[in-house]
């Protein structure tokens, strides 16, 4: 009967702490109700911040697909996650309240800080600080969720717009079209090129960029080899919209003047996209193969060290 008992309870425990944080959840929809609304509708009216709305369904799956569950057995730290909790609602009052006199997009990262920071006090509250870090990847990829400050937004779309600029350039000049750049405007013969906000390709930059942090995490293992394919997003995003532009340019002057307004321009994005996520699987591949390596390496050092030492022995 003691048995019985004994297990019964863990599963017991842990269905009030799923109804906890089920409830807590549904607060904090109720709280940031608002923001939310203001975030999605930012999300499908501006592209830079279209990843926005995939993030909570992608760490989701990633929590789910991971296999993590809580155990009971683990320490309590309802303190901690009272605390985050506690933090998180001030946030609110204080974006709500507008005590820091910011401006409207200021106030609204400040919100979906503030609920991100709930869910994460909700899970450390309900199941533990150890289950926590068994879903730390996907609980910091919620981070993602917070709209870019306005000023940071602008300043993102202007780097693309200029490297994306000067990259196209090298690139018309590589396939010996005689290009010149002024600013952000290209001239190659029979026509100008103006890399606009529009044209940053900030959305596609933004969806690469979750894909490789993504893929890093799945596949690699050493923090600087996942260092180094984060890193090759920036560079990739840049050469991918200029081959973009080139291309364009290319088609709309020598094939048919309808390609610079048609669709390749209008919604190419993704084709583009695409060969550069191809290019990132190639690097992981390399990158992941270095490291399978590597570790073999250790794994036959290990071995002939243990056995000379039993041989010494």
């Amino acid at each position: 009967m003691q048995f019985c008992m004994d297990q019964a309870t863990p599963s017991t425990s842990t269905k009030q702490s799923f109804i906890t944080a089920a409830c807590l959840v549904v607060c904090s929809i109720a709280i940031w109700w608002r923001p939310l609304l203001a975030a999605c509708e930012l999300a499908l009216s501006d592209d830079a911040y279209t990843h926005i709305l995939l993030i909570l369904p992608l760490s989701l799956s990633l929590i789910y697909f991971s296999g993590a569950t809580p155990r009971k057995d683990w320490p309590s730290t309802r303190q901690g996650g009272i605390a985050l909790l506690a933090i998180s609602l001030l946030l609110r009052i204080f974006a709500a309240r507008n005590l820091g006199s910011w401006s409207q997009g200021d106030s609204l990262s400040l919100n979906i800080f503030s609920l991100v920071i709930w869910w994460i006090g909700t899970v450390v509250l309900c199941f533990g600080l150890q289950f926590l870090r068994l879903i730390l990847f996907p609980a910091c990829l919620l981070f993602l969720m917070v709209p870019f400050p306005p000023r940071l937004t602008t300043g993102i779309r202007e780097f693309l717009q200029q490297q994306s600029a000067i990259s196209a350039t090298a690139l018309f000049r590589l396939a010996w079209v005689p290009a010149t750049r002024d600013g952000v405007v290209i001239s190659i013969p029979g026509l100008d090129l103006e890399v606009a906000e529009e044209c940053s390709s900030i959305r596609s930059s933004m969806m690469l960029l979750i894909i490789t942090v993504v893929l890093a995490h799945l596949f690699l293992h050493a923090w600087w080899r996942k260092s180094l394919l984060i890193l090759a997003a920036i560079p990739l995003a840049v050469a991918k919209n200029a081959l973009r532009i080139v291309t364009i340019g290319e088609l709309g002057t020598r094939v048919d003047p309808a390609f610079l307004t048609g669709r390749l321009h209008r919604n190419g994005g993704f084709l583009f996209l695409g060969l550069a996520v191809l290019l990132t699987v190639a690097l992981l591949f390399f990158l992941r193969k270095r490291e399978q390596d590597a570790l073999r390496i250790g794994s036959v050092r290990y071995l002939s060290v243990e056995e000379r030492g039993r041989t010494d022995g």
